[in-house]
């Protein structure tokens, strides 16, 4: 199952989606490659690694004075079939 967390602030957004197989590690990655394609600006993407194996997916955005990131998100968050954002 793939958990998301979101954080914005003003001019700075952050979708964070953690996952523990590699099907979904995969899914993760080219449902984000898809998506961020459609805005204009270039968001700051990484990993890290946290307790048990999981991993998480990190998308920032900086600068955001439109709010294009939530549309990306919510696209994001959508095509994973995840339930409950934090």
């Amino acid at each position: 199952m793939i958990d998301a967390e979101f954080r914005s602030e003003e001019r700075f957004s952050r979708l964070a989606l953690g996952y523990n197989s590699e099907s979904e590690k995969e899914a993760v990655k080219q449902q984000v490659e898809k998506s961020i394609k459609k805005c204009t600006l270039e968001p700051e993407i990484y990993t890290t690694k946290v307790s048990n194996g999981k991993e998480v997916f990190i998308i920032e955005y900086h600068d955001d004075c439109n709010r294009e990131a939530g549309p990306i998100f919510e696209e994001i968050v959508k095509a994973l079939n995840v339930s409950e954002c934090s």
